[in-house]
């Protein structure tokens, strides 16, 4: 198999609640994670997940360790149906986009669950906290590539030269497919990007997020996440993971798996460069096929306007 963990936005009320209520095996990854957090936030993870509300899940220090909580339990439950432990299933190679690295780290055995699910929660909360204390959004723009993008961000930044520093932030945040770019920055740098988009051919669409993810402005997130790993046991994975930094697997020594982790923050994410590298260099050799964890069919869709010839099976629902 090669697992595909989805990332931030792909949350909505009542994930996983299927999953729970058809496995044992579902349901335990639940209530472990109701354990390690207990009311951090504001009421048992399981109940956010199950019954919202959605004003809460969609919060930033919520949806993430909701989002990686129940990718792990869809995967016990896929690994209940084939019969498979999931600490010894069979793996071609696991990728996930933004915080899915690290579902995608944990189902390769390089952390645990627990260290998981508090490294998530403490990098939602940062997270929230540096959008918080930066005002600052995202834009997705459609029909960009990485060189389109990059003039754009250049061009805003040109612009407000004049402007405090903190609002000549504008960087490339998102590779998500083919004609499907996020840029990430101050509120000032996104509302002229929304402008000047059309006159590059670019379609821009203000994205509905806490703040400018995978930014420079992430910076104090960053710092918080460095602090947090260094009491965090990472192992060698059992199979190739993909790093959303680099695009390609991460190297095998842990010291380096942590590192990029940290960098991801301020760094774009390459999903497509890594569902490339899959394609290329896993499938073919493995034929393994690639399964996505719930919660949504968000990888699905990406893949399809990646790859057409690759069909991804999403498990979203026992179904």
């Amino acid at each position: 198999m090669t697992i595909l963990c989805p990332g931030q936005g792909a949350q909505a009320v009542g994930m996983g609640k299927a999953w729970a209520s058809s496995h044992p095996e579902s349901r335990a990854v639940f209530d472990r994670a109701d354990a390690v957090l207990g009311d951090t936030l504001g009421m048992p993870l399981s109940e956010l997940c199950f019954n919202g509300p959605a004003e809460r899940l969609n919060k930033t220090d919520a949806a993430q360790p909701a989002i990686y909580v129940t990718s792990v339990a869809s995967w016990h439950g896929v690994c209940a149906v084939a019969g498979h432990d999931p600490a010894d299933a069979p793996l071609a190679a696991a990728a996930g986009l933004s915080l899915g690295e690290y579902t995608a780290l944990h189902v390769a055995g390089a952390i645990s669950f627990e260290d998981g699910l508090k490294l998530v929660a403490l990098r939602g909360r940062a997270m929230q906290d540096a959008a918080e204390a930066s005002p600052s959004s995202m834009v997705a723009l459609i029909g960009a590539d990485e060189d389109s993008a990059s003039e754009l961000c250049e061009r805003v930044v040109g612009r407000l030269k004049d402007e405090p520093e903190s609002d000549r932030v504008l960087v490339p945040a998102n590779f998500n497919a083919p004609g499907q770019v996020v840029i990430s920055g101050s509120v000032a740098a996104c509302d002229l990007a929304e402008q000047l988009a059309g006159e590059a051919g670019l379609k821009a669409t203000r994205l509905t997020v806490a703040g400018a993810f995978h930014s420079p402005l992430m910076a104090p997130a960053a710092d918080r996440l460095r602090a947090a790993l260094e009491s965090v046991e990472i192992t060698t994975p059992r199979c190739p993971v993909l790093s959303n930094v680099t695009g390609a697997p991460h190297a095998t020594e842990p010291a380096s798996i942590a590192e990029r982790l940290i960098e991801q923050l301020t760094s774009p994410v390459r999903w497509a460069a890594d569902c490339s590298y899959i394609n290329e260099h896993i499938l073919p050799r493995s034929g393994a096929v690639p399964y996505e964890l719930a919660p949504g069919k968000t990888l699905a869709g990406l893949m399809r306007r990646i790859d057409r010839e690759v069909k991804v099976t999403s498990h979203d629902t026992p179904a």
